[in-house]
Order: structure tokens, then C-alpha cells, then sequence
């Protein structure tokens, strides 16, 4: 009796092995080959034979230093390793009232005591609610006072060197790479990343900010831009899903074509 269901079971486990762990993958695979294989593939895009990047996931148009291309539309910022890094998937996690997020906003983040801020003691004349970066020795370890307090970073005015990856300072880049007055509203996706870190589209207002900075670089009209902005930008899915998108990659290849062709 004993042996026959040691049997039974050595023989569903082996069956199970090749269904589940042979034919069914096999099967998804070559299906999927046949019927959409781009998608299968991971919806690589390529330009002049060669792979420049995937449809469904983000990357950063940089130089060498890591510094911003002006000549191409940058992307939304990305938590996932340094940034688009499809094995480090994920958002920053942080919640709206989130010092790290928002910065030190009076009456909305609480203190180290637990209560509310009334006043932000690191704020600075570009960033009223500027979280402070801590100061670190050569060896990387966090520096303190002789009663154990944080010492901040200080620029040469005496001001603090604010944290670059909250919302406020992120719209302060923003502007000022963009070329934008101060009161200019920033579009959340420019300053927020999104809950993967690898989304590969912007808004359209995201995008129409950054044209004239593109255009200028590349010497185009901006109206120009603006219309390669429209011609690129996705309606929201079946109609009534989400929002209309425009896919960064897909757009800085147009330009690139438009100045082949000039």
C-alpha cells in the first residue's frame, strides 16, 4: 500500500515537472513568438539596426557625468537603482507628509519633538523647505557635534546644501535647466517618480515645458518642437484609462531624424 502511493506520487511529480516546468513555459513562449513577438521580445526599439532602447521602459538622456542632454526631452525621475534600472525596480515608497518627499513644510511635517513644524529652521532664500544634508568625513560616516547633534552641509554663503531629491528642490531643477520663471507650475510627473522608477512616458506638459529649451538647442522652431510634441503624444488606453502620454525614447529619436534630414 505504502509503496503504491510512494509510486503515485513519484509519477505526478515528474508529470507536474514536465507540464508545468517544460511544455506550459514552451508553449507561453512560442505563442507569444507567433502572435506578438515584439511584445515577447521586450518591445525593443531600433534605429538603424541598432537597439537604442525598449518601448516599455524608461532611461536617462545624459552625458558622461550623468549631467542632462539640453538637446533631448528628459525623463521623470527614477527610484529604481540609478535610475531605470530594471533589476532595481520600485518607487521611493515615501508618503505624502514625508519630509524626504515634500521637505520641511511648516504645519504639514511633524518634528523630532512629534509635533508639527512651525518654522523651517534650514530654509534658504531659493527653498523655504529645504531638508538639510547631513555632513559626512572622509570615510563616509555621519558627522556629529560633541553632543551627538547632525551637522549639515553649508554652502560658501553660509546657507544649507538642501537634499536634491525632494519635490521642492527637484522643481527648482527643474526650472532652472528648463529656462522657466519661478511661479511656473511643475507637472508632478516632472518631480515625482513613478511607482516602478522604469515608466518610459511624460506628460504632455511635462514635454511642451521642455520644448523651448529643445528647440533652442537644436536651433528648430519651437513651434516646430511643440508639433512633434503633438504628432507623439498617446491617447489614454481603450479611450478612457489614464492619461495622454508621451514616450521620451520614441520622441528624441524624431528629433534626431528631423536633424538627419536638415
Amino acid at each position: 500500500m505504502l509503496r503504491r502511493q510512494l509510486i503515485t506520487g513519484l509519477l505526478m511529480t515528474v508529470v507536474l515537472t514536465v507540464l508545468v516546468g517544460f511544455v506550459y513555459p514552451l508553449a507561453v513562449a512560442g505563442i507569444s513568438q507567433l502572435t506578438m513577438s515584439k511584445r515577447a521580445n521586450g518591445s525593443l526599439v531600433k534605429e538603424n539596426g541598432k537597439v537604442v532602447g525598449s518601448s516599455l521602459i524608461g532611461q536617462n538622456f545624459t552625458d558622461k557625468d550623468g549631467n542632462p542632454l539640453v538637446q533631448y526631452f528628459q525623463p521623470r525621475p527614477s527610484d529604481a537603482g540609478d535610475g531605470y534600472d530594471a533589476m532595481a525596480s520600485g518607487g521611493s515608497n515615501l508618503g505624502p507628509s514625508n519630509p524626504n518627499l515634500i521637505g520641511n513644510v511648516p504645519g504639514v511635517v511633524t518634528g523630532a519633538d512629534g509635533n508639527q513644524l512651525q518654522k523651517n529652521i534650514y530654509a534658504t532664500p531659493d527653498d523655504p523647505y529645504c531638508v538639510p544634508v547631513q555632513a559626512t568625513d572622509s570615510a563616509g560616516n555621519d558627522v556629529t557635534d560633541s553632543a551627538g547633534n547632525p551637522v549639515y552641509e553649508k554652502n560658501k554663503d553660509g546657507s544649507y546644501v538642501c537634499d536634491p531629491n525632494t519635490v521642492p528642490e527637484r522643481a527648482l531643477a527643474y526650472r532652472a535647466f528648463n529656462g522657466l520663471a519661478p511661479g511656473t507650475k511643475v507637472p508632478v510627473d516632472a518631480v515625482t517618480a513613478s511607482g516602478s522608477g522604469l515608466d518610459p512616458q511624460i506628460s504632455p506638459a511635462n514635454a511642451r515645458l521642455q520644448a523651448a529649451r529643445v528647440a533652442k538647442a537644436r536651433g528648430l522652431a519651437v513651434d516646430q518642437v511643440l508639433s512633434l510634441i503633438a504628432k507623439h503624444t498617446q491617447g489614454r488606453q481603450w479611450g478612457v484609462l489614464g492619461e495622454q502620454t508621451v514616450n521620451v525614447l520614441e520622441l528624441n529619436l524624431a528629433l534626431d531624424r528631423l536633424a538627419s534630414k536638415s
